[in-house]
């Protein structure tokens, strides 16, 4: 029954009414899709419209197929123009540019504001950017420079309470400093960090106090290390610029000059002692040497005596010899043998080679 109602209305309606009615149709969509993004952005239009922020009703609708959340860039471009940022290159485009690269479009504006009202920083929209893409946080940066940060050196990462040098005249000081620093944003991207500070305030204070001739000279006047360390500059290639450096503690250390002098004399003993025992075991050797070559000496002796019995026997064969000279040599060896008793009867028994080996 309602098919034939609709066929029967069919052939009653026209052509032209036909297309009328699907233009009417179309229209009524067109009309309630524009509403519809009206509404849907008429609070952020509204506040950029009073404000004078410049983004229209169409960026609006460009952000969302752009996949910008308008949500974060009109209250962002609205409060640079509160805050009267004059930057040419702070549009709304930028700032979906710096969103769509993972930046914080907000913490950068907040930035540029502090840096603005400060008056003594110059900050464009750009380096800002760079700084808030490198990863650095960029309104800290700026607070920092306005506000100095204090540095401990050495720092309380490395668990140590002190910087320890020593003087020429060998007395060790215990010393630690704090640091004023504030960002040089001029150099915040690139820059070393402040690890880099302070292992070079460090070794500024190691090198001012060994170049001292007397650790009094330090206790009498700490400010010389200030001096000496701020004027080798620091703080080049990084991203802070020193603004001062105070002595918090110095405290005098161990006597190192002593304990060094002490450690070498007792070195020099050992050296000593050793050269010594040396040279005892190098004439031990060479006195055993001298015993051996006695012995030697000996032994040689009795051979040659061995070989005189031969020798006289061998002279009584071949006629060179005779009794009554045989018996003139052996009272003549009696003789030699008996003065020889004498001489020795008076004077203190010598040890003989054997003896002595």
């Amino acid at each position: 029954m309602t098919s034939l109602r609709f066929a029967l209305l069919a052939q009653e309606l026209s052509v032209q009414q036909i297309i009328l009615i699907v233009a009417i149709l179309v229209a009524l969509f067109v009309l309630m899709a524009i509403i519809g993004v009206f509404v849907y952005f008429f609070r952020w239009w509204v506040q950029s419209f009073l404000t004078r922020a410049g983004i229209g009703l169409f960026d609006l609708v460009g952000m969302y197929f752009r996949k910008v959340k308008a949500s974060v860039i009109v209250p962002s471009k609205i409060m640079a123009v509160q805050a009267g940022l004059a930057d040419t290159d702070l549009t709304s485009r930028a700032l979906e540019a710096h969103y769509l690269a993972g930046g914080n479009v907000p913490l950068v504006i907040r930035a540029l504001v502090a840096a603005n009202k400060a008056k003594t920083i110059k900050l464009s929209f750009r380096e800002a950017t760079a700084i808030d893409l490198a990863g650095r946080n960029v309104l800290e940066a700026v607070q920092t420079s306005v506000y100095p940060r204090v540095i401990d050196c050495p720092g309380k990462a490395s668990g140590r309470a002190s910087l320890d040098a020593v003087a020429k005249d060998g007395i060790q000081l215990k010393v630690s400093a704090r640091v004023t620093v504030r960002s040089n944003l001029q150099q915040l991207i690139g820059g070393a960090t402040e690890e880099t500070i302070i292992a070079r305030v460090g070794e500024g204070i190691v090198s001012a106090i060994g170049s001292a001739q007397d650790h009094k000279v330090v206790l009498e006047n700490p400010d010389m290390i200030s001096k000496a360390v701020l004027a080798r500059r620091l703080d080049s290639q990084t991203a802070f610029e020193i603004v001062s450096i105070d002595i918090a503690d110095i405290d005098v250390g161990d006597n190192i000059g002593a304990r060094l002098k002490a450690d070498q004399a007792e070195a020099d003993t050992r050296v000593a002692r050793a050269r010594a025992e040396g040279r005892r075991a190098e004439a031990v050797a060479h006195e055993q040497e001298n015993l051996a070559k006695i012995v030697e000496s000996r032994a040689k002796l009795v051979e040659a005596e061995a070989e005189v019995p031969l020798a006289i026997s061998e002279s009584f064969r071949s006629g060179k010899l005779g009794i009554l000279d045989y018996y003139k040599l052996k009272n003549i060896e009696a003789d030699t043998e008996m003065r020889r008793s004498v001489a020795s009867a008076g004077t203190p028994t010598a040890r003989t080679p054997e003896q002595a080996v």
